[in-house]
Formats: structure tokens, C-alpha cells, sequence
């Protein structure tokens, strides 16, 4: 039976986007207690690890099928891209403040509409970029990130960005005859394969606690991966795409939560704004009510 891609939907994209940030946030609060002790390259393979182990069962569910595929070059670009992604991310939490560390890594709907343009020829239209520019801004103003004496791990995080901006595109086109689940079962097996070869000299025995923290964080990132691929599937990458700046905001309700940071009204206006700017994607213009109607 051919696969058919889902029913577009711009609001139920930008729920599962956001649902995925909200995980994605939770997940990177246990990462930053992982990397006290654990260092990157056992986290990037325990999360994957714990990915593989989850999504393994849908094998039996649905038979060897589930990994027939006609773009396996694709699959292996998501993969090699997203794990590029996640040790830059990764690194960035171990060694800056959680909401800064979301900053740098999620700015990456700033990069989504022109690479969605450029290769998966999107309409790319001032309402998008007017609304990443929007995102990005209540960003900074929210965590404005302390750049002294963060260079190199700043360079780090702009580059887990722009990865990560790629991987979503990717997913993009991927959600056009692939299924959600073949998309993160992919990505899962091949990176868990990779990140398993700095294993060969990097591996130690884990603590209780930190097997909690690393197997949970691998646990939230996989529900997450499956909100952000359905996600995508549902809407075009460059519409949806500043959503994800709702992970900035829910960081900074972690870190109010168990370390006692207050936001200041700049934080405030920042929130407002990241708002503002989800809600021009979810705006529709006259070309989009026309295709609607010839739908």
C-alpha cells in the first residue's frame, strides 16, 4: 500500500511543534544534570540508544516493511545531520546557562524558511521573515545570552542551528512519502550506529542516577522527535518553523522552577513577542485561502 502524506494543517503543526519544544526543553534540563558527570559523547549515544530501544518494537508492529525505503540517501543525510546537530547542542548545555544554550541552538527557524527556499523551493515570503526576525528577537531579549569569554561555544551552538535547520527541512521533504515513524526509526538507527564509535574509547559504567538522566533525556528527545517530524509533515518547514523559539520559553520556566530565576519585563516583552510571531504563521494570506479553496 503507497503511502500517502497527511492532510495539511498549519494550527495542528504549530500544537505538535510546540509539544516538541516543551519536550525538547524537559530534555535538556536533564542533559545539563547528565554532563555534571557524563561526558558528551556517552550522553549523544545513550540518547540515541534509548531512542532505538523505544522505537524497535514498531518493527514487530508493522514487519521489516517499516524500513523499505526509496531515498535512503536522504534518511542517511537526516541522520548524519541531526547527529551533527545534537553533539553541538549537547555541548552547549554542558557548558552554558540552559537558556542560553536554547538560544544559540534554537535560533534555528532564523536559517528554516531560506533553506526550505533554496531546497525544497517553498515560497519564501516577507511574512516569514519578518516573523523568524520576530522570534529571534524576543529570543535574545528573553535569555540575552552573556557572549564574554563564549566564542568558541557560541560558534558551537550557531552551527548546531544551522544543522538543525537542515535536519528539519530534510524532514520536510522526507514527510512527502515517508511516515513519521519510518522518519525518527531512521534517524534513530543511524545514529545510534555513529555515535557508537566514540564508545570504543569513551565508555564508562553509569551511575543509577545518571543511567535516570541520560535514558530520560533519550526518552523525552524521542516523543519530541516524533511531535517535530508529524509537524513538519503537516505544514511547510518555513510557516511552523518559529514555533520551535516556544522551547526558549519553556526553558525559561524550567529554570525559574528549580533554580529560582525570575524574568524581568524585558524576558516579558520577549515572551509577548515570540507569541506575536507564532501567530503570524498561523495568519493566512489571500494565495493561501485560494489554494485552500481549489483543494
Amino acid at each position: 500500500m503507497r503511502y500517502q502524506a497527511p492532510t495539511q494543517s498549519i494550527p495542528r503543526g504549530l500544537a505538535l511543534l510546540t509539544l516538541s519544544a516543551l519536550l525538547f526543553s524537559a530534555m535538556g534540563v536533564l542533559i545539563r544534570y547528565a554532563s555534571h558527570t557524563v561526558s558528551n559523547e556517552i550522553i549523544v549515544f545513550m540518547r540515541n540508544l534509548t531512542g532505538c530501544v523505544m522505537l524497535l518494537p514498531l518493527l514487530a508492529v508493522h514487519g521489516r516493511g517499516l524500513l523499505r525505503t526509496r531515498v535512503p540517501l536522504q534518511h542517511l543525510w537526516r541522520g548524519v545531520v541531526g547527529l551533527a546537530a545534537m553533539y553541538g547542542f549537547f555541548y552547549a548545555i554542558a557548558h552554558l546557562p540552559l537558556s542560553s544554550a536554547m538560544v544559540f541552538t534554537y535560533s534555528s527557524p532564523v536559517f528554516i524558511p531560506l533553506i526550505a527556499w533554496l531546497f525544497l523551493r517553498e515560497r519564501l515570503t516577507w511574512r516569514m521573515g519578518i516573523a523568524a526576525l520576530m522570534g529571534f528577537a524576543g529570543v535574545l531579549m528573553v535569555c540575552r545570552p552573556d557572549l564574554a569569554g563564549a566564542g568558541w561555544i557560541t560558534l558551537v551552538g550557531l552551527s548546531a542551528s544551522l544543522l538543525a535547520a537542515l535536519a528539519f527541512v530534510t524532514v520536510r521533504a522526507l514527510s512527502a512519502t515517508e511516515p513519521t515513524t519510518r522518519i525518527v526509526l531512521y534517524f534513530s538507527l543511524i545514529s545510534a550506529a555513529v555515535s557508537a564509535v566514540p564508545m570504543l574509547w569513551a565508555w564508562r559504567p553509569l551511575t543509577w542516577s545518571e543511567l535516570g538522566f541520560t535514558v530520560g533525556a533519550g526518552i523525552l528527545a524521542t516523543l519530541s522527535q516524533l511531535a517535530m517530524s508529524r509537524a513538519y509533515s503537516l505544514a511547510p518547514a518555513g510557516r511552523i518553523g518559529p514555533a520551535a523559539y516556544l522551547a526558549i520559553v519553556f526553558a525559561g520556566f524550567w529554570a525559574w522552577l528549580l533554580w529560582g530565576e525570575v524574568p524581568d519585563a524585558v524576558a516579558v516583552t520577549g515572551i509577548v513577542v515570540i507569541f506575536l510571531a507564532t501567530l503570524l504563521c498561523l495568519q493566512r494570506t489571500p494565495a493561501d485561502a485560494l489554494r485552500s479553496s481549489e483543494s
